[in-house]
């Protein structure tokens, strides 16, 4: 079960972090890449940008969750 849960953990911890270096910042990111960018800036926030906040904090909620399961299990 400490095996699985790392191993959670550790894809889990990479994935947010490709995640939130997807997201656009003010001048403009990695999603520009995929066509983010291209009217973002007039129109607020796009489809694909708010598609992607939702996944980033369903990843985040995950990564959260995990880690009080690994707390619990650590703590026997």
């Amino acid at each position: 079960m400490y095996v699985a849960s790392f191993v959670i953990q550790f894809v889990l911890a990479f994935t947010v972090i490709f995640l939130v270096l997807i997201h656009s910042g003010r001048g403009g990111g990695l999603s520009d890449m995929f066509g983010g960018g291209l009217g973002a800036s007039a129109a607020g926030s796009t489809v694909m940008e708010k598609n992607l906040d939702r996944l980033t904090l369903i990843v985040v909620l995950l990564f959260g969750f995990n880690t009080v399961i690994l707390v619990f299990l650590l703590d026997k």
